[in-house]
């Protein structure tokens, strides 16, 4: 073969494959047409299946379709047997019938506590607000059984009242009201032994958790002229027993003395009126009636006259005084205990063990409110007011003339002896 021959049989060789792969190419390009148009004419009718599907399921839902009836209107006397919150029928109950007879009372506390039982330990299962009325079963004793929820419960008897305007009628266990002067009577017992009597006392009344309970608070001194006359030291006119601003053996003493002077020159008897008065406030505060003996600097009212109108308007007798023992350190705080020689004389036979346990009490009240207490806390002493009470009466020595009488020092104090008046009485 030459070679023009071979060059020409291999140019049509290459033409003839390069025919082959076009017609090929054309082939797969139909095939994949075909299959796209195959494709396209499923998923039409796919839709079409699934589009009558959902309207013969929505014919059928709308067919069988649960009709729900309305709800009528209901009364109001219907609502108040039955009350429909959302899907759920709540049944109300009227309140059971005991057929037990009780009596109107009223709360005269602030809040009271209801018991499951007549005692302080018992369950709490509520609580009544001042001046609501309750159902008493049976009065008398510590406790008030009531009807409360529907159950037999209790209440303390001192927090309830049959008076509906107790309110308008508050006064002391004594009978006073509130800001009423309190003047000594010349029928108490040992008012004719009273040199000084002219002025008064003046009662205080807590607005709130009433305990029916009042103290008796004396800022000693205070009396102008009162160093210069005299009162018989006991009621059976013997002379005293021990010490002090009146010697002892003396059968009359000052009938109000003047007081000492602290070591910066303020009198006693200015700083035991601020003491008295920071007390008062917590003791109303706490539920304390509050008879005040002296309110100002200067009240005629001598120590037998401050003595005797405690004894008729007061359930205790607290005088504050600073000892003037002329250190110059504070030696801190004690009370005037009573002499063993004058424990079998009347009144004091009848209440020097209460005396003392006011006494103690206060002292541990100070002792808690972190003021410093001289030796065992009790110094005996025989002293015009304790010979002349008829109800618990302590002295409290708050210190001496050396003693930090700031305002803070004082409120410190003033609790102190509150929460000792809170622990006597128990409340």
């Amino acid at each position: 073969m030459t070679e023009r021959n071979y060059q020409k049989r291999s140019r049509k060789k290459r033409q003839n494959s390069s025919v082959a792969r076009t017609a090929i190419a054309a082939v797969l390009l139909l095939a994949v047409a075909v299959f796209i148009f195959l494709f396209v004419k499923r998923e039409e009718k796919d839709f079409i299946q699934a589009e009558s599907i959902t309207a013969e399921s929505v014919q059928i839902a709308e067919s069988s379709a649960i009709e729900i009836p309305e709800i009528e209107e209901t009364t109001a006397d219907e609502l108040s047997k039955e009350t429909i919150t959302g899907e759920i029928t709540v049944e109300e109950t009227a309140p059971l019938d005991l057929g037990i007879e009780t009596e109107k009372m009223y709360v005269v506390a602030d809040k009271v506590n209801v018991r499951s039982e007549p005692s302080k330990e018992a369950t709490k299962v509520g609580e009544l607000a001042c001046n609501s009325e309750v159902g008493a079963i049976e009065k008398g004793g510590e406790w008030t059984s009531i009807l409360y929820n529907n159950q037999i419960c209790y209440v303390k008897s001192e927090y309830l009242t049959g008076d509906k305007d107790w309110k308008e009628h508050l006064a002391s266990s004594s009978g006073y009201k509130d800001g009423e002067s309190v003047t000594l009577e010349p029928t108490w017992k040992y008012a004719d032994y009273s040199a000084i009597y002219s002025g008064s006392a003046t009662m205080h009344l807590a607005k709130g958790n009433r305990k029916n309970i009042t103290i008796g608070v004396n800022a000693g001194h205070g009396t102008e002229g009162g160093s210069s006359v005299k009162t018989w030291c006991h009621p059976d006119k013997t002379p005293k027993v021990t010490g002090g601003t009146t010697a002892a053996g003396a059968e009359k003493a000052m009938a109000v003395s003047g007081g000492m002077t602290f070591s910066d020159g303020t009198l006693e008897r200015t700083v035991t009126l601020k003491e008295a008065m920071i007390l008062k406030e917590l003791l109303l505060e706490n539920g304390f009636d509050v008879l005040m003996i002296r309110e100002d600097k200067d009240v005629q009212l001598d120590n037998v006259a401050r003595t005797v109108i405690c004894n008729n308007a007061a359930d205790c007798h607290i005088a504050i005084h600073w000892d003037g023992d002329s250190l110059d350190y504070d030696k801190g705080c004690f009370y005037m205990s009573v002499p063993d020689a004058m424990k079998g004389m009347e009144p004091v036979a009848s209440t020097w063990q209460e005396s003392e346990a006011l006494g103690d009490s206060l002292i541990a009240g100070l002792k808690e409110a972190g003021c410093k207490i001289f030796s065992n806390g009790a110094m005996d002493m025989d002293l015009t007011q304790t010979s002349y009470s008829t109800i618990p009466s302590v002295d409290i020595e708050l210190g001496n003339q050396s003693s930090d009488h700031s305002e803070e020092k004082l409120y410190q104090l003033a609790q102190g002896l509150a929460e000792g008046i809170e622990q006597y009485f128990g409340k």
